[in-house]
């Protein structure tokens, strides 16, 4: 077997693991999640969350990456051989957010462009669906956006570069550069947002705690499922990254850096978001209810209309959409080199190779959101992988490891023997119990929702061939790849 690259450094490591959970979703995601979860009590489930599923399971991925010392399908075939398709599954599934992910990045871009002078005008949701992505009716795809188009190529020539460069060399490299930067771009946005008029009553809305909420289910659900889809449990991400650290490497005390530090970033993306909500809701005199907005609406096209009526509004919208363009490129990285490493240890072939299979395949299929049915599309995807794809191969991971494999006495002696923080009876109630049922209860909750009314009032059939075969075939491929057996050397990754 040849020798498996490894991070340079512990810093590199977590760099690149915080970069990996501190994604788009999560400066748009937590905050409205919060607010309308109670506010400030909210804070309550979701801090249970995080120390019963979301560092248990990062312990659990980052204790199996670090024992196996290989991708997610070969890590879970080590553990039994009926496992390893619920490694490509996830690997599958992150190769489906690696399409759609460059155009969000291609869409920060732009706007990083269109802030300076506001180029975006006075209705900036008219702008958004009209005048750059001029989106079509569901079902109807039209022509290719020219805007969007090439600062997607310019997208995946960075992602590729950076990929090709290895472990050390592209993937740390870029990390210590990107996540210092967004981090520092974003407390100047914060500390920007909470000086302008308005910004305390936005900050008000937002911590104002609704006790009366804490007592329902729903809240606690939402709970969970900001801490799954926020730490990037499931999609492979971590489990290949602790595959490079170490032999002896901290593996507790990483995931629970890893964990604080996403939550630290969102709590600061929350205070940074309703102090702008705060100022637009004074500046027009409505009430924060009002102009909240979740997903990519927040992003572009609520946002472009508060910073229009800001002071130094060019600067800011530059440097609010740079930070929309980092935090995308680091998850992208991390995203990509889950299929890179399965592939090059699958089928024997250098990462050369392996990128240029896995990441064209991903480029090509990016282009079909790129025109002007990428919009619907985008978010068709989006919502069926990530409720049906993470969400489910989520809880399958856990059931296999912990009810049928048995695995976490063994995980937990492997973590203990290297940790300094000793797992205990949590750890394994956690993982065994409570993680299962909550994604469980999740799971039936999603699938009523969506029986009982149409997602975004998109066409049936729409839905079904571009949400659930989607979906659907990321289990179906996944039992088909883990058919073929492992080549006897593994290639260096």
């Amino acid at each position: 077997m040849e020798k498996r690259s490894q991070w340079g450094t512990r810093l590199g490591f977590l760099l690149a693991a915080i970069g990996s959970a501190v994604g788009l979703g999560n400066i748009w995601r937590f905050p409205t999640t919060a607010f309308e979860n109670g506010g400030g009590a909210f804070f309550v489930p979701y801090l249970f969350a995080l120390l019963t599923a979301g560092i248990p399971l990062l312990i659990m991925e980052y204790t199996i990456g670090h024992k196996y010392r290989s991708s997610a399908p070969r890590s879970f075939s080590k553990i039994s051989k009926g496992m390893e398709w619920i490694g490509w599954w996830q690997i599958l599934i992150s190769f489906v957010i690696s399409t759609y992910y460059p155009i969000i990045i291609a869409w920060s871009i732009m706007y990083a462009y269109f802030s300076i002078g506001t180029k975006w005008g006075e209705d900036t949701t008219a702008f958004f669906t009209g005048d750059f992505l001029n989106v079509e009716a569901a079902g109807t795809f039209g022509s290719m956006v020219p805007s969007v188009l090439i600062p997607l190529l310019f997208v995946w020539v960075f992602v590729f570069f950076f990929l090709g460069r290895g472990v050390k060399k592209g993937i740390e490299f870029a990390n210590r550069i990107f996540i210092p930067t967004l981090f520092i771009i974003f407390i100047l946005i914060v500390i920007r947002a909470v000086t302008l008029p308005g910004a305390l009553e936005g900050l008000d809305a937002f911590f104002k705690p609704d006790w009366s909420r804490i007592t329902e289910g729903s809240v606690w659900i939402a709970a969970y499922g900001q801490i799954f889809f926020s730490l990037s449990i499931a999609f492979a991400i971590m489990l290949t990254y602790s595959s490079y650290l170490p032999k002896k490497s901290d593996i507790t005390n990483n995931a629970f850096i890893t964990g604080f530090a996403n939550s630290s970033f969102e709590l600061l993306a929350g205070i940074g978001v309703f102090g702008v909500l705060g100022f637009m809701a004074s500046q027009s005199s409505q009430s924060i209810e009002d102009v909240v907005a979740g997903g990519v609406g927040l992003a572009f096209m609520v946002f472009p209309e508060i910073i229009s009526q800001m002071p130094g509004s060019s600067l800011f919208g530059f440097l609010f959409f740079a930070s929309l363009v980092l935090a995308g490129i680091t998850s992208m990285i991390s995203i990509s080199e889950t299929y890179i490493a399965a592939l090059q240890e699958k089928f024997s072939i250098s990462r050369g190779k392996a990128l240029l299979i896995g990441g064209g395949l991903a480029f090509i299929a990016s282009l079909f959101y790129a025109n002007q049915g990428g919009l619907n599309l985008l978010d068709t995807v989006d919502h069926f992988i990530n409720n049906y794809g993470v969400a489910l191969a989520g809880l399958f991971e856990v059931v296999a490891i912990a009810w049928f494999a048995r695995s976490l006495k063994d995980l937990q002696a492997h973590a203990d023997s290297i940790s300094d923080i000793k797992l205990g009876t949590w750890w394994k109630l956690s993982l065994g119990l409570i993680t299962p049922i909550v994604l469980g209860y999740m799971m039936l909750q999603n699938l009523k929702l969506e029986l009982q009314e149409a997602y975004s009032g998109y066409p049936i059939e729409y839905l079904f061939n571009f949400g659930w075969v989607v979906a659907i075939a990321a289990i179906f491929l996944g039992a088909i790849l883990s058919i073929k057996k492992w080549p006897a050397k593994d290639h260096e990754a």
